[in-house]
Order: structure tokens, then C-alpha cells, then sequence
């Protein structure tokens, strides 16, 4: 085993962009570890906990990029060193030979634009954002770790001017049809959506699209703005955007559970809002689905836009979370090959989301499922690497992505997780996730379907039946192409479903 690395001074790239160099590395053959890193303290840190360590790399500045190998041979290392240029050019998206350093630059080369991306290091985003809503820009802030004082402290800020804050750690917008961060490719139309969930937004923007409607914009708040220290403030702000709209006709949120005291505010709020809004906070104990003055509760994703398509004029009343009887057959035909020891689901999620929504459809058929992000604290993993019973586990927590890129770019530790649950003879069922889109793997399902192979013929060697179940977030205009991801996993003999919850009703049929 050999390791080396190198260190670009002054050479600043975003965590989407670098995620993506990191993923380029990774697939070389006889590479072990990459790291493709900025040169903060954090990020020091990891790199000195995969063995990588020296006085250069104690020296790098926040805006210096590192690059960490750990391969089979001394050749492979410098190989890949030598050429990074060429790693660093096959990820680059830019189109333009205009090349803006600063925010001051971005202002005198756009003077019409209203909206800022920040995508820095967690320590700097607060000031580049408040730098952006000074200029009167409204401002996206990829970039997590910023602390709650400071996030708050700009959310108040900017509702004072009348802007929008979407983040810190907003994953998703979709603005006036302009996909910002991973999102997915859909039409415009009079749907808005509100969503402190990056995943949760492409679930609903997606099934929306799929089912022939379309959304005006889509406005991520980041994972903070629902907690009581925030108060909701972006979700309100954007909640009257939306209600001003005049290509807005319904409004929906998509969430996990808000805190009570903005839970309530939000009540309040959209009791003054002329259109209607329907509010999907998963998770939330006790019978959420009624209406309350203008706001109509309801339980999953799915229910969400088969109401928005309803009150849009698009739609028709139905339940959403009904399998069809063809797929109550499949599933009764499927359980009879179980062995008589077969009896766990294990849930591998790429989206927080769908595995705290499929933890959800489980708890409503009186299932308990473990997880790394239990609805019920009590059913919390001690180790997220060791599933007990029926487990779901959220492989975009921070224990898996702290150096290494999200799930829904890099699926490797998602192919050795299938593999070790498809060898626990007492699993039955894997439950999975594939999200396209932009910024998203260009081949999700290609990067782990040898793994579903694999599992799926150890069980058979050992005289077991292992079933695949699988749901994929994504539209026929997405670049991954969203017929042949489907063609791959059903080939492999994957049951293939549009929507996570109701990929997850099968798996409750198949434990009856």
C-alpha cells in the first residue's frame, strides 16, 4: 500500500464540484482512499484519521485544495497526482471563459441578478451571505456548519428587506424553472413548494412532473429553518412569496417534524394567506390529516401531491397509498419463496428523507424499525454499521459522508452495505433509493447494480429468496435517463416503483 498527495495553493472549488473529482479518483483501478478536500482544520483532521499527515498539509490555508491518494503501488499514486488536472477538467461544468473570484465580481458582471449561491466553507458563508443580501440579493447557502446564531441572525436580516435566505445546507431550489444545487429536471406550472428537505422536494417536484402537472418554484429553507430556534422564518417568507405569485395557484411544504411553536406560527400564518396550502410533516405523532382554516395536513409525500394536483385543478381525489391488486399478487407471490427465517427488511437510502418517510409507512403497520434517524429515539442504532431487525439506515448522515461524497454521487459504500446485508440469512427484503438529477451520479443504479446481483445470487446459493425493492426519484427530462435506470434494476429483477412510500407499502405487504 502506498499513499501521497498534493496541495494547489490558492485554488478554491465548491464540495459539489470537489464530490465529484473525489468519485473520478476513487474508480481508478488499485485505488483504496481519495480525499479531495479544502484545507480547513475539519478537513485536516479527516485526512490525519486516514493516515495522511505532514507539516505542508498543517500549512494549507482554508483556500488551498488537497488531494489524498492511498492506492496499491507507488505508480498508481503518482499517476494519479500527476495527472489531476485531467480529474479536475472531466468534472468541470463551466461554460464561459469568465472567471468570477469574489462576490464583488459576480455583482459588476451580473447587475440584473437577484439571486447569490454560496458554496464556501462553513466558516466564511455567513459573511459572503450577509455580503449578498446587503447587495440586495437573495441568497442559496449550500454550504453546512454554519451555526445556528449566524443563520438565524441572517434569516432576520433578510426579512427585513424582504429577501430570501434558502439554507444553510439547502440541497434544492428550483426558481422560476433555474435548478439550483441537486434537483430535478420538471415543467413549469402553477404547484409552489416550500421544503426544509433537499430529497423531499425532488420527491414531490418529480411526482408532480410525472404526473403531467408542473411547479412554479420550488424553495428549500435548509434543514434548521422549521426548529424553533428559527421560528420558520424562511418558510414564512417564502410562504407569502408564493401566496403573491401569480403563476402560484396551490402551495404545499414538504418536512420532517417541525417544532411545536413554529408548527404553530406556521397555523397561524397560513390563515392569511389567500391560497391554499397543504403541509406534509413527516413524522408528526397524532391526526394531521384534517383541514385547519387554510391549511390541509397530510401524511406522505405521495397524499401531498395527489392533493396539490386536486386543489390545482389538475387532478382527481384518490388515495395515494393504495397498491393495486396486481401488486398485492406480486408481493403474496413474492413472500411464499421466503425460507421460514427470512424475516427483516434492511432499508439502504441514499435521501434522508425517503428513509425517515419509510420509517414512517413501517410505524403505521405497527412495525418498529432501527435506524441511524429513528422517528422514535428509542429505536436508535448504537452502531450505524450493524442493523438490528427491521433496519433503515440514512447512508447521507455525516458518519458516512465526513470526507467522502454523498451517497447520491458516489454509491461505494452503499454496493458494500447491500452486500452485507443480502449475507444476513434472517433478511428478506432490501429496500432501496435512486435519485437523478442534476449534480446526481450520471449512472446511479449502474454504480450499485452488480451489488443487487451479487446479494441476490448469494442468497440463492445458500437456498434463500432475497428481494429487491427499489423507488426512483427522477423524470424522463433528468440527464440520467430515467427509462433506462428503470430498465436496469427490472432486468436485475428489482420490483421498481416512482415513489418511496409506496415502494415501501410493497415491503409491508411482503411482511404480512
Amino acid at each position: 500500500m502506498a499513499s501521497g498527495f498534493t496541495i494547489r495553493e490558492k485554488q478554491y472549488f465548491d464540495s459539489v464540484f470537489l464530490m465529484g473529482v473525489n468519485k473520478r479518483l476513487s474508480e481508478e483501478k488499485g485505488v483504496q482512499q481519495t480525499a479531495v478536500l479544502m484545507g480547513t482544520d475539519n478537513n485536516k483532521k479527516l485526512l490525519a484519521d486516514i493516515g495522511i499527515t505532514d507539516p505542508q498539509i498543517n500549512s494549507a490555508k482554508p483556500n488551498d485544495l488537497i488531494v489524498a491518494v492511498i492506492a496499491d503501488t507507488p505508480d498508481i499514486v503518482n499517476a494519479l497526482l500527476d495527472n489531476l488536472d485531467r480529474y479536475l477538467e472531466g468534472s468541470s461544468q463551466i461554460t464561459s471563459e469568465i472567471r468570477l473570484r469574489t462576490l464583488d465580481d459576480g455583482i459588476r458582471n451580473r447587475p440584473d441578478a437577484n439571486l447569490a449561491v454560496i458554496s464556501v466553507p462553513g466558516q466564511y458563508a455567513a459573511r459572503e451571505a450577509r455580503k449578498a443580501l446587503e447587495a440586495g440579493l437573495n441568497v442559496f447557502i449550500f454550504s453546512s456548519n454554519v451555526t445556528i446564531k449566524d443563520e438565524l441572525a441572517l434569516k432576520q436580516f433578510a426579512s427585513g428587506k424582504g429577501l430570501l435566505v434558502m439554507g444553510p445546507d439547502c440541497g434544492t431550489s428550483i426558481i422560476n424553472g433555474v435548478c439550483i444545487g441537486f434537483a430535478n429536471k420538471v415543467r413549469k406550472g402553477n404547484i409552489g413548494v416550500v421544503g426544509a428537505s433537499g430529497t423531499g422536494l425532488q420527491e414531490f417536484t418529480t411526482q408532480v412532473h410525472n404526473a403531467g402537472s408542473g411547479i412554479s418554484h420550488a424553495i428549500g429553507t435548509g434543514s434548521n429553518d422549521l426548529k424553533d430556534d428559527i421560528g420558520g422564518l424562511t418558510t414564512i417568507s417564502a410562504l407569502r412569496a408564493l401566496d403573491k405569485d401569480k403563476n402560484t395557484q396551490v402551495i404545499v411544504i414538504v418536512s420532517k417534524p417541525p417544532g411545536k411553536k413554529t408548527l404553530e406560527k406556521i397555523r397561524h400564518i397560513t390563515k392569511d394567506l389567500e391560497k391554499p396550502v397543504i403541509g406534509c410533516f413527516l413524522g408528526v405523532k397524532g391526526n394531521m390529516n384534517e383541514e385547519k382554516g387554510n391549511l390541509h395536513f397530510v401524511h406522505t409525500i405521495d397524499e401531498s401531491v395527489i392533493q396539490a394536483l386536486l386543489k390545482s385543478g389538475k387532478g382527481t381525489d384518490s388515495k395515494a397509498l393504495e397498491l393495486t391488486s396486481e401488486e398485492i399478487d406480486l408481493a403474496h407471490q413474492e413472500r411464499d419463496k421466503f425460507t421460514s427465517d427470512q424475516k427483516y427488511v434492511r432499508g439502504i437510502f441514499a435521501g434522508g428523507t425517503f428513509c425517515y418517510q419509510s420509517q414512517q409507512v413501517f410505524q403505521d403497520a405497527g412495525i418498529k424499525v432501527y435506524s441511524n434517524g429513528p422517528i422514535d429515539k428509542k429505536m436508535l442504532l448504537a452502531d450505524p454499521d450493524k442493523s438490528l431487525e427491521h433496519s433503515f439506515v440514512d447512508m447521507g448522515d455525516e458518519h458516512y459522508t465526513v470526507g467522502a461524497p454523498h451517497p447520491m454521487i458516489d454509491g461505494r459504500f452503499r454496493r458494500e452495505r447491500i452486500i452485507n446485508e443480502g449475507n444476513d440469512p434472517q433478511v428478506a427484503i432490501l429496500l432501496l433509493d435512486f435519485i437523478l438529477g442534476y449534480n446526481a451520479s450520471m449512472d446511479p443504479v449502474r454504480d450499485i447494480l452488480e451489488s443487487i446481483v451479487e446479494a441476490k445470487q448469494n442468497a440463492n446459493q445458500r437456498g434463500d429468496h432475497l428481494c429487491v425493492v427499489a423507488s426512483i426519484c427522477g423524470t424522463e427530462e433528468d440527464p440520467q435517463d430515467l427509462i433506462h435506470q428503470e430498465k436496469q434494476l427490472t432486468d436485475a429483477g428489482v420490483f421498481v416503483f416512482n415513489g418511496n412510500a409506496k415502494a415501501t407499502l410493497f415491503c409491508v405487504e411482503l411482511m404480512k
